[in-house]
Order: structure tokens, then sequence, then C-alpha cells
């Protein structure tokens, strides 16, 4: 079963064709783009490209976005991005270009096909075709980290109810446009029983308007280990950001290489396409490097902007080349494959296969189903204020001594209720085993009507105390429901 994304938002063509933002990208990134230009020249692709340059030498110009003004005054144009791998420098200060191009265009949706091309690709799953539609903006990948104290570093992992819909309701769509059968949740619902359980919980409720598909969840530790042990029994898969940018990489290996494996990011307003490899600079300039993953990205802009039978005439091309042996270094298999061909020799073998389809592998039939997400709008719930965790730098490690200390601070409004290190409650009647750092916890619990001038009066006592507050998180509940969840150990 052929896979491919929707064809929203609508482009907009001139006299020339449509016009496409091109990003050549590091690395191999020039030499597959070229390759992959190339074909679709040939094929009669209507499109017209306007180069940009991002990347590693904006981030070395001083830009630290990695995207300069007029790339961004090109891509607001056009709504459309092909993109080649692109380097991030090492060290700090330099932001992920493609979380940011995710992020800043509203590319909710990561859509990763992974189709097997046995028995000339080599893989232990032959019967593999499993697509990947991955939450794509927030979770850990909003990358909002700070160093609180010697000892510890904070990542907060945000997910949002209309976050959670949108990719929901767009995997979905996507199952139900395709004639897919079932759609699989993956989370960690077990330990993160606010976050990913409302994602899970928004699976379930929405799941139940779909009532011609199948709907199951895993948790994603052994949701992997079954994609990489039994791939056929998934179809469509959605998960949160993290999970889903591990899980796409180990379905495109177990399909038989992460180079044939390409993607889709798809907003309201916005689509990019890119390949899911690197850009590989060890093999930079060798003309070695496999085209093929930027090249079924670009077909799948191809089906995007409605010229499906352009995509169909390339990628049969392409399989007709693959069943033909012909392969570059990565998939190449001494008996198997019958000519191993760098970059360039590759490109040309898909073009003098342009009106070609394979003998054996299954020729694609696309097609332009748009696909829409509608979300809902909800009542706002009744929010009322509980009490507050406060966070302290404090170098002692003694928790008995801590807790005595803090419960002499507690005013009349806010009791301290426990402590705890590293999400372990360490007071009241904690246990001496366990490991302590200087990053302490003191949940404080509301008696009767409380408000923020209550909490400013603790904070106070605090800070007379010379306590060193790093953080607060302010505990609500929510319609009744606590907005905040348990210590382990409580």
């Amino acid at each position: 079963m052929q896979t491919q994304v929707s064809s929203f938002p609508k482009a907009v063509k001139n006299s020339k064709g449509i016009p496409v933002t091109i990003c050549h990208g590091d690395g191999i990134g020039p030499e597959i783009m070229r390759a992959v230009l190339d074909i679709l020249d040939a094929a009669g692709a209507q499109i017209v490209p306007e180069t940009i340059e991002v990347g590693e030498k904006i981030y070395l110009s001083g830009n630290p976005s990695g995207i300069p003004d007029e790339a961004w005054k090109s891509l607001r144009s056009t709504r459309i991005l092909l993109k080649a791998p692109i380097t991030t420098p090492q060290g700090s200060g330099y932001k992920s270009l493609n979380v940011t191009l995710r992020k800043v265009l509203g590319l909710y949706a990561n859509v990763r096909p992974n189709i097997t091309y046995a028995p000339f690709v080599e893989t232990a799953h032959p019967d593999m075709d499993v697509v990947i539609i991955r939450e794509n903006e927030e979770d850990l990948y909003a990358g909002i980290e700070h160093r609180q104290t010697d000892e510890v570093i904070q990542c907060l992992k945000l997910v949002s109810r209309p976050g959670c819909e949108k990719i929901i309701r767009y995997a979905f769509e996507y199952a139900r446009a395709h004639g897919r059968r079932k759609v699989t949740c993956m989370t960690k619902d077990n330990i993160m029983k606010a976050t990913d359980g409302m994602f899970h919980r928004m699976f379930r409720e929405i799941g139940a308007e779909y009532p011609d598909l199948e709907k199951e969840h895993f948790i994603i530790d052994i949701g992997a280990a079954r994609l990489a042990q039994t791939p056929k029994r998934f179809d469509v898969i959605v998960t949160l950001n993290l999970y889903g940018d591990i899980i796409s990489d180990i379905a495109a290996e177990v399909s038989g290489s992460v180079g044939l494996a390409g993607s889709a990011n798809i907003g309201d307003q916005f689509a990019l396409f890119e390949a899911i490899h690197g850009s590989a600079p060890d093999i930079a300039g060798l003309d070695r490097a496999n085209p093929s993953g930027l090249l079924l990205a670009a077909l799948q802009l191809l089906v995007h902007i409605g010229q499906s039978s352009v995509a169909e005439n390339i990628q049969n091309a392409w399989l007709r080349t693959i069943e033909d042996g012909v392969h570059t270094a990565d998939v190449f298999v001494q008996g198997k494959s019958k000519t191993c061909v760098g970059t360039r020799e590759f490109a040309q073998a898909v073009i003098d296969r342009l009106g070609q389809k394979p003998a054996i592998l299954q020729p694609v039939a696309f097609n332009n189903k748009p696909i829409t997400v509608k979300t809902k709008q909800y009542q706002p719930a009744v929010k009322k204020l509980m009490g507050i965790d406060v966070f302290l730098d404090h170098k002692p490690r003694d928790p008995e001594a801590l807790g005595m200390t803090i419960k002499k601070l507690q005013t009349p409004n806010l009791e301290l209720q426990m402590i705890s290190n590293r999400g372990v409650k360490v007071w009241p009647n904690g246990n001496p085993a366990t490991f302590c750092t200087d990053h302490w916890r003191c949940r404080f619990k509301g008696s009767g009507n409380i408000d923020h001038n209550h909490i400013l009066e603790l904070l106070a006592q605090l800070n007379l105390a010379d306590f060193d507050v790093i953080k607060t998180e302010n505990l609500y509940t929510f319609d009744g429901e606590p907005g905040f969840s348990m210590v382990q150990g409580q």
C-alpha cells in the first residue's frame, strides 16, 4: 500500500509552474539535491525552484538561527520547502534549524512512510509498510532547559491539548484517506501520567469518532521493541515528538536503510519535505551518497502540490532501478545487487527508466485526497489555586534537617506537606538510602481558600531565611481534579 501526504495547503502556481523554495544543505546535501532536481526536471515536474542559503555557513557567519531574512522571505512566499540535510555546528549556542523551521512554520505533523523493497534491498521484514505520524512542535523538543543548581539541569516537557488533538486527528484522517486499517498510539503514560496521559486520553476520545478503524495503544518501550521485531503488525503509528523521532529511525533502518526514507512536515499554511538522514560530511564530495531519501520526499512534495502523475512516473522508474540491481553503496550487497553506482549515475539510471514500471515490486498509484483537520472548542475548566511547589538550591544533604527548618517557616495559610529530591519523597519519613542532590522540592498545600498574596507571604519568609528559591510551580485543580502529579513514595 503506497502512502502520501495531503495536498493542503494549496500551492500557488504561476505561468512557469509552482514556486518551491529549495535548500541545498551541507555535506552531501548539494550532491543529492542536484540529483533530485535533475530527475524532477527530466520527468517534467512543473516547479520553479527558489534557492536559499541556510545551515552551517549561516550559523558560522554569526546568525544563531541558521536562517537569514531572505530565506524567511522566500518561505513566506512559496509556503513549500524541499530541504537537503544541513549541519548544525557542534557546541552550545546553536539551535536545531529543523526544529526552528517546524515550530515557526507551524508544521505540526511529521509524516514518515517506511516501506520495504525486498528482495532487492536487504531486510528481515519484507512485508513492512508502516507510516509514523509524529507530533512536531512541542514535548521535550520545546528545548526549554535551565541549569538550576551545581548538580541539576532541568528540561521542560510541554504537551498541550490543541497539540495532541491536531496530531491525533491528523493520524486518523490520514489512515482513513489512504485506506489504512489501524492506528496505534504510543506513549509512556504509566510514568508521565499527566502529559503522556493526556495524549493517550485524547487518542481514546478522538478514536471513538472513527469506528471504521482499529485502535490500540502501546507503552513506547515495548511498542518500539515490537516495531523492530514484528513491524507488519503496525499500520499507522501516532506518538509524541521525542518518541516519534526515535521510532522513525528504527522503522527506517528495519525497512532496509535510513538512506531510503523521506519525510513530510505538514502544517495549516506551510509544508517542508526532507530526507530523514543527516549531512554525512565524511562522504561529502565523493559521489557516493544515496539520493533516494530526498527523492522520495520530493515525490511527496509533488503529490502535495497536485502533480501526482509526475510523482508516479518517477517513483515507478525508481522502483525499476532498484529492481534492476542498480544500487548505491549503502544498500549494495555483493551477489544480490548488480551494479554499485554513485550519486550522479544513480540519478541517470532513474531518468533512463522514466516511463517504465517495476516488474516485481508493486507499481505506485497516488491520489490527491486532501486531509483537513478540524479541532474542537472546549469549555474552560474551573481553575482553583491549591498550593505551591517551591524548589530550592540547598547544599546540606540532610532532608530531615531541611524539613524541620522549612516547617518553621510555613505560614498559617500554606502548610509544608512533603519534600522530594529528584521526584522521590525524602521528608517526612524518607528512606536513608535515597540519594539526594542539591535540588529540593518543597510542597505546600493551602488550608481553606488561598490566593497569590499567601504565596508571596511564604516566599518572603523563605527569602528572609536566606533560602535560594530557584523555581516555583503553583498547584491548581481543574474542575476539581488535581493538575499536578503525586510524588514517588507519597
